[in-house]
């Protein structure tokens, strides 16, 4: 694996900038942005991530990722992409573009690109102009026929609907309440000492669980985020100030498939929640 290859993969599996960036930014009228819940092994360890399946699926497709894995990081990113995760839709683009567990096919890689960079994140902005540079008329006209079916079953319009309704679900079902939550409930957590407890007050943080506020919190993370850009071939670092084309994408918009079947994935087991009062 060249630098190159591996410096754009680790910008797309960017899951929290650092600590430093994070300094003074705040999202209107509240705290700071919370971290990220991956880099806390208590959350993920208290079940956290069951009701988090972007996240979840997104840190099981990196760690095959690493692990050379492609099938089967393929399979995990699709699943974290039909649940909104963008990064997750980067993964994939970036894994048809240099054929790692499928066939090579940059037509795709430009289409899964163009998904990534639905919401106008800068990073995959740059990427998608570069793939598009590269395509050949006949791959083009291709990317553009093909996009739409992806786009139906992997789009915002219906990708967030699916996580917005898990969100519920977790929300009821881990604080035992359909009212909402309860911040004196303490989730125990089983390890090999015995024993520990997450206060509720942090493990259901509303920006973790209150939909409009967790794609603000997302687009803290990836609006802007410090990553390069790609040469085909080279790396080239966005310094401050640059402008990356803010093209609409060039998918017709279709109608969303919100019931389109889940992608499958490899058998894996992640523990269950346990909650006390």
């Amino acid at each position: 694996m060249n630098a190159t290859t591996t410096r754009l993969r680790q910008a797309l599996l960017l899951t929290l900038l650092p600590a430093a960036l994070w300094a003074g930014a705040a999202l209107a009228g509240e705290d700071t942005t919370p971290p990220d819940p991956i880099d806390n092994p208590m959350l993920i360890t208290a079940g956290f991530l069951t009701h988090h399946p972007d996240m979840k699926y997104r840190m099981l497709g990196m760690k095959a990722y690493e692990q050379q894995r492609y099938a089967d990081a393929m399979r995990l990113f699709r699943r974290a992409s039909y649940f909104a995760d963008k990064p997750s839709q980067g993964m994939v683009a970036e894994m048809y573009w240099n054929g790692h567990g499928v066939e090579r096919d940059p037509a795709l890689a430009y289409v899964w690109m163009d998904l990534a960079a639905e919401r106008s994140y800068v990073g995959f902005l740059g990427l998608r102009e570069r793939y598009w540079d590269a395509l050949d008329a006949a791959q083009r006209e291709r990317a553009v026929r093909e996009g739409a079916q992806v786009y139906a079953r992997f789009g915002d319009a219906a990708a967030q609907v699916r996580y917005e309704h898990q969100l519920r679900i977790g929300r009821r079902t881990l604080t035992g309440s359909r009212t909402g939550f309860n911040r004196g409930v303490q989730i125990e957590v089983p390890g090999p000492r015995g024993s520990q407890t997450i206060e509720g007050s942090k493990f259901f943080d509303d920006r973790y669980w209150d939909a409009k506020k967790y794609w603000a919190w997302q687009d803290k993370v990836w609006k802007n985020p410090p990553i390069g850009r790609v040469e085909v071939g080279e790396l080239e670092v966005v310094r401050d100030g640059a402008q990356v084309p803010d093209v609409d994408s060039r998918i017709p918009q279709t109608a969303p498939e919100v019931d389109a079947p889940i992608p499958d994935v490899p058998d894996e087991a992640m523990p269950e929640p346990s909650a006390t009062r």
